[in-house]
């Protein structure tokens, strides 16, 4: 029998701050960062399950001792018990009592344990010699619906409920699929939209995304009320009447605050406002969407959890919402969540950039879109062209589209001398001067 044989984990940052890379009104300085994992066995084939936490820097290694505290419940496992029953693999991690105390469910315990669950998606993927995406989406309904956890949902979401939306789904998998892989997944680009960048280098990339395609191009606003008036306009007026133009303040704004901001920024006919006030704040997210309609109100990459999802969408309080793969915990959660936005007729569109997140989240939003939703309507993936590169199996964008992954597993892997490179803060990349690296990182 083949076995779990250890959990490592790896303190992995990029200096990305030194570009302000990343850079927005509530984070102007962030090294973006993955506390890593690596779920190892004694498969003489060398199987492996990899997943990580994507944070900005200081607080990786507090998160990188949350993943490593799971591993008393995952070393040890039988690899067949587990890639074999995932749903019940997730609830005995989110179930441990004394760990669960620091949640529960939420929280760097929370992310830890997402990490750890999709590391082991990745292993069961790469063991059905199958992308996480088609992995997924060519189970049954059942089989899916199985790997949720209805606890605290079924007050908007039953186990019946969720099978409906699945068997609904099931006519057309196949040609969904085929369309896929013919012609992709819509993406959107923060990559020219950074805070810290100058104008002129917002217009170029601006300039440059719309030339490659994207039909989206978003904006980090909610520092300074000109400030952003004057980079909005400019955008505008780069990209045309015809490619949208989202803004997203990362959660800076009280409500009167985000009424009086965005009727500002109202003008310049704008996608949708992302994060305008705290996460954990439904009622705020509906009162400010009541108050600036029609301009469309979105949050999601901070919400710790699915109940939040479910209050999100049951006091009406935006009009789509982000899913982010490595906050809530892990695949499992994501299907949830997923199923709740299908249920309440809400957009989703998903939350990328940073180390490894479009790697991660094209896959959901792709079983989204064969197994769950059925629709592309009104549906983008984020992308920010930043560190794909220290990945083995990188994200493919072509025109404007994500292009449907092909190798087996979750596209988490990260190439040995990358790890080694960033490990902090011993790596080559935080104990040599910059301007002294053999070989320059590209960032």
């Amino acid at each position: 029998m083949t076995m779990i044989t250890a959990l490592d984990t790896f303190d992995v940052r990029f200096p990305t701050s030194r570009e302000l890379d990343g850079s927005d009104a509530m984070n102007p300085d962030p090294d973006y960062s993955a506390a890593y994992v690596i779920l190892r066995t004694d498969d003489p084939s060398g199987l492996e399950g990899h997943g990580f936490v994507f944070t900005i820097g200081r607080g990786n290694d507090v998160q990188t001792v949350a993943i490593d505290s799971l591993a008393h419940m995952v070393v040890g496992r039988p690899v067949e018990t587990v890639i074999g029953d995932l749903g019940a693999f997730a609830r005995t991690l989110t179930d441990d009592s004394q760990l669960r105390w620091l949640g529960p469910e939420k929280g760097v315990v929370h992310m830890a344990i997402g990490a750890v669950v999709n590391a082991a998606w990745d292993m069961a993927a790469k063991h059905a010699g199958q992308p996480l995406w088609e992995f997924v989406a060519r189970m049954t309904p059942e089989q899916i619906v199985d790997l949720v956890d209805f606890r605290y949902l079924t007050d908007a979401l039953t186990r019946d409920e969720a099978l409906e939306i699945l068997r609904s789904a099931e006519p057309g998998r196949e040609d969904r699929i085929a369309r896929l892989m013919s012609e992709g997944y819509p993406a959107y680009t923060t990559s020219p939209g950074w805070l810290g960048y100058s104008d002129d280098k917002l217009a170029a990339l601006a300039e440059a995304a719309v030339a490659d395609g994207f039909e989206t191009i978003k904006l980090k606003v909610g520092l300074d009320l000109e400030s952003d008036t004057r980079r909005v306009r400019l955008a505008r007026k780069v990209i045309g009447p015809h490619t949208r133009l989202a803004v997203d303040a990362n959660q800076r704004w009280d409500v009167d605050t985000a009424v009086a901001w965005m009727r500002e920024l109202a003008p310049w006919d704008i996608a949708w406002i992302e994060e305008p006030t705290s996460p954990d704040d439904v009622l705020a997210h509906a009162a400010i969407r009541r108050a600036i309609a029609p301009v469309p109100v979105s949050t999601g990459e901070h919400c710790q959890n699915r109940v939040m999802f479910k209050q999100l969408f049951q006091a009406d309080a935006v009009d789509l919402v982000q899913i982010d793969a490595a906050r809530v915990g892990g695949v499992n959660e994501n299907i949830a969540i997923l199923l709740l936005a299908a249920k309440f007729g809400v957009r989703v569109v998903p939350h990328a950039g940073g180390v490894g997140l479009c790697e991660l989240v094209q896959h959901l939003a792709m079983i989204d879109y064969i197994a769950i939703s059925g629709t592309l309507d009104g549906r983008a993936i984020e992308f920010v062209d930043h560190l794909h590169e220290h990945f083995i199996d990188p994200v493919e964008v072509v025109r404007g589209r994500y292009r449907a992954p092909r190798h087996p597993g979750f596209s988490a892997q990260m190439r040995e001398q990358s790890i080694r490179d960033h490990l902090y803060p011993g790596g080559r990349v935080w104990t040599a001067d910059p301007e002294e690296l053999s070989e320059p990182v590209r960032l």
